[in-house]
């Protein structure tokens, strides 16, 4: 880093700090109201991309209930800039008070010696899941993709980091996951989150996700296939302001026999039924669907696959 930019990681670390000494009351009843409309109403920080992501994901909704969404998003996103800015001074007891795991000790019992794969999302308050390392005696690796803005991408490392959560660069993962298997230490918890959009020159297969062809990373699917481990989905309920209740649901047990693209098949199912049940959670800002499925694809995927499925002479 530069020294401009360490001046700067320094001036992040220190509104952290001194947001974590102020009361929640001011900073989420307050402060968050104040964000909130700044986001949604000066700046309209991607409200083009907000509608045009829920008119597409709900075309069944009327235009005042998708404004209602829109709005209860603002709302739920201005808390969630809230948690980022604290992420530097939370404390271990805040997080397990805000962010409760149902069934906690059976998911532990049941993972005993194992490694296992956290599915994830940006539902909720992710930075809050992410810090599942307060709940487990597993180690946590954060998979991440790193920032261009190295002073943004110290402070989210540093910040993640303060309770043992390991971030972990998106092409490291496989290589870590195994190092950390063969030294015989603590099992592995890879937490993931798999929502983003792909590069394009990643993208190999298309599913169904919110009445919209979308293409998904396929990195939880191929790990747990070749590592053979289990991949729990994490299901996240929002049970008052700023506190969060999640439970586990299995997604795939790590021997089963399955199909090609069934695991990703399962997380997309899951998610989607998580995003209907409240869908101001969800992050509607992203362009989600920037890439369009190409018009020949479906010719272009049977054929291949009928040459696949040719017979050996």
């Amino acid at each position: 880093m530069t020294s401009s930019e360490r001046i700067q990681y320094r001036l992040l670390w220190g509104v952290s700090r001194v947001a974590g000494w102020l009361p929640r009351g001011l900073l989420y009843r307050g402060f968050a109201p104040m964000v909130c409309w700044v986001l949604h109403r000066v700046v309209r920080y991607r409200v083009s991309v907000v509608r045009t992501n829920l008119a597409n994901a709900f075309p069944e909704k009327s235009r005042e209930e998708l404004r209602d969404i829109e709005r209860r998003f603002y709302r739920h996103l201005s808390e969630v800039f809230i948690d980022t800015i604290l992420l530097g001074s939370i404390s271990r007891r805040e997080i397990l008070e805000r962010m409760v795991y149902r069934d906690v000790e059976k998911q532990e019992e049941l993972m005993r010696g194992r490694s296992w794969i956290s599915a994830m999302s940006h539902f909720g308050s992710w930075e809050l899941t992410i810090n599942y390392v307060c709940h487990t005696d597993h180690r946590v690796f954060a998979v991440y993709r790193p920032l261009h803005n190295a002073v943004v991408d110290r402070f989210y490392h540093s910040a993640r980091s303060r309770f043992g959560t390991q971030p972990v660069p998106m092409n490291d993962i496989f290589k870590e996951t195994i190092a950390a298997r063969l030294s015989g230490g603590k099992p592995v918890i890879v937490a993931l989150i798999a929502d983003q959009t792909p590069p394009w020159h990643e993208i190999k297969h298309w599913y169904r996700f919110l009445e919209q062809d979308t293409p998904f990373f396929s990195g939880i699917e191929k790990m747990a296939l070749k590592l053979k481990m289990p991949v729990y989905f994490m299901h996240v309920r929002k049970v008052a302001p700023r506190h969060y209740e999640a439970e586990f649901k299995l997604v795939y047990d790590g021997v089963e026999p399955v199909a090609e693209h069934q695991i990703t098949e399962r997380y997309i199912a899951l998610l989607e039924a998580m995003i209907r049940e409240s869908p101001e959670l969800w992050m509607w800002s992203h362009r989600r669907w920037k890439h369009k499925k190409p018009a020949d694809y479906d010719m272009r995927h049977s054929r291949d696959t009928e040459t696949h499925n040719i017979p050996e002479a």
